[in-house]
């Protein structure tokens, strides 16, 4: 069956837009002079995480007081690939994605480069199918219908489980939309399964009644969590990147000790608050993931084959190198 890839564009453009108007425009654009404070933008991290609790409880900024600095919360934390143009068009210095994405982004334009990795998720991730469906194995997804996001890991995590179970790519329907519209289509069952991540399959697989075929450890992903920094930002301020990842290292060590403090930071009600079966696998997630970490040469090994995967499937036209785009964290205060 040939690949049918349905773009959902318009979409996709008003979230960039949607996300891009949420962020600042003033930002870092020189070095910082003799004693002014500098202002490092993030994404806003919603209700839960350690940077969560640390913006409740100012200990962020306090960190990052002692190098000049402090935290500009902007837009909000999502899907990478708009993260990536802000990065690139200076609204943005520190952002979280994975390396699938990063890759897909780095290859079109290389305007940031990654400093941190966190462990491929082994429990949050994978594809989503009804309980009631007669899906049981991913040999079953032949002839049928899976959305995806186009180059990031919904598309690497379909790929990676067809590969691994000898299911040639073409056998399968990539139906192409933003994350935020996949859901819907998975209820109303105009596809047959959603390959997401934990930021979606938590809440599906608590109110939805869906479940995973196959998880990130079922498969063998590499689809690490990476920190990405504006090339200029890292350049002009090493150690306020340096605290910033100190900071991120040392309170998601505690996040995973005890991961129920972590949650509801903000509120205990709402659309993203944590309850039930839903806090029950958040506290699953946040308790298996580890710490945000220096890129290590395993890491780095794992990115290359992540990079030479995507464009063996031709997600990527050709192959790249991830290593010029790489930055040694622990270096940096040395500079």
């Amino acid at each position: 069956m040939t690949v049918t890839r349905v773009l959902a564009l318009a979409a996709a453009l008003t979230l960039t837009a949607v996300v891009s108007a949420c962020s600042s425009g003033s930002g870092n654009t020189g070095p910082a002079a003799s004693g002014a404070t500098v202002t490092l933008r993030i994404p806003d991290p919603g209700n839960a995480g350690a940077l969560a609790l640390g913006k409740k409880d100012g200990s962020l900024d306090a960190a990052l007081a002692t190098v000049g600095a402090k935290v500009q919360w902007t837009g909000s934390a999502g899907p990478f690939a708009p993260a990536a143009q802000e990065l690139d068009n200076n609204e943005l210095d520190v952002a979280e994605g994975s390396i699938t994405s990063a890759v897909a982004a780095l290859a079109q334009k290389p305007g940031f480069g990654l400093f941190a990795a966190v462990a491929p998720d082994a429990v949050g991730e994978g594809i989503l199918v009804k309980d009631s469906a007669a899906i049981k194995t991913v040999a079953d997804l032949a002839g049928k219908k899976v959305v995806v996001a186009h180059g990031g890991s919904s598309e690497y995590l379909l790929l990676r489980a067809l590969a691994r179970n000898n299911v040639p790519a073409d056998a399968v329907t990539r139906v192409y939309l933003q994350p935020n519209q996949s859901a819907a289509v998975l209820h109303s069952g105009q596809v047959d399964a959603w390959a997401t991540w934990a930021t979606y399959s938590v809440s599906e697989r608590a109110n939805a009644g869906e479940h995973f075929l196959v998880d990130g450890r079922d498969i063998g992903s590499q689809n690490y969590a990476v920190w990405a920094v504006r090339n200029e930002f890292v350049q002009q301020h090493p150690a306020v990147v340096k605290a910033f990842y100190d900071y991120l290292h040392q309170a998601e060590q505690r996040q995973a000790q005890q991961p129920a403090d972590y949650l509801n930071v903000f509120h205990s009600t709402g659309p993203d608050a944590f309850d039930g079966k839903q806090r029950d696998l958040e506290i699953e997630y946040l308790k298996a993931a580890g710490p945000t970490s220096a890129i290590t040469a395993a890491d780095k090994a794992a990115f290359a084959e992540v990079a030479k995967f995507f464009a063996d499937q031709k997600v990527l036209d050709g192959a790249f190198d991830v290593d010029p785009h790489l930055v040694d964290v622990t270096a940096l205060a040395d500079r």
